[in-house]
C-alpha cells in the first residue's frame, strides 16, 4: 500500500511540474516554438514600426550585453561585426566587381 501511495504522489507531483512550467507560446522564443504552434506565435507578434523598432533595439542589446559589454571579453565580438561589415559591402558591390573582372585591357 505504502509503494502504489509513494508512486501516485510522485505522478501528480511531475505532473503539477509541468503544469507550472508550462509557458505561453507568446512568451516563447523561436527556437522553442513548434511548428504547429508557429501560426499563433506570429499572430502575437507587433509588426507595427514601433514593435519592429523594438525588436531591433532588443537583438543590439543581447548582441551588446553578450560580445561587447563583458568584463574579460575577447576580440569575438567586434570581429564579427567587422567581418558582417565586409560580407556586406562585399554583396553592395559584386555587380561592378563581377563587370571589372570580364574587362579586358590591352
Amino acid at each position: 500500500m505504502v509503494g502504489k501511495r509513494q508512486q501516485m504522489l510522485r505522478e501528480k507531483a511531475e505532473a503539477s511540474k509541468t503544469e507550472r512550467y508550462t509557458v505561453p507560446v507568446i512568451a516563447k522564443r523561436l527556437m522553442d516554438v513548434k511548428l504547429g504552434e508557429l501560426g499563433s506565435w506570429l499572430g502575437g507578434r507587433d509588426f507595427t514600426p514601433n514593435g519592429l523598432l523594438s525588436g531591433v533595439r532588443k537583438g543590439h542589446d543581447a548582441y551588446y550585453n553578450k560580445y561587447i559589454n563583458v568584463k574579460r571579453g575577447g576580440i569575438g565580438g567586434v570581429a564579427m561585426l567587422v567581418t558582417g561589415y565586409i560580407v556586406l559591402s562585399y554583396v553592395w558591390e559584386y555587380e561592378h566587381l563581377k563587370h571589372d573582372r570580364w574587362r579586358k585591357y590591352h
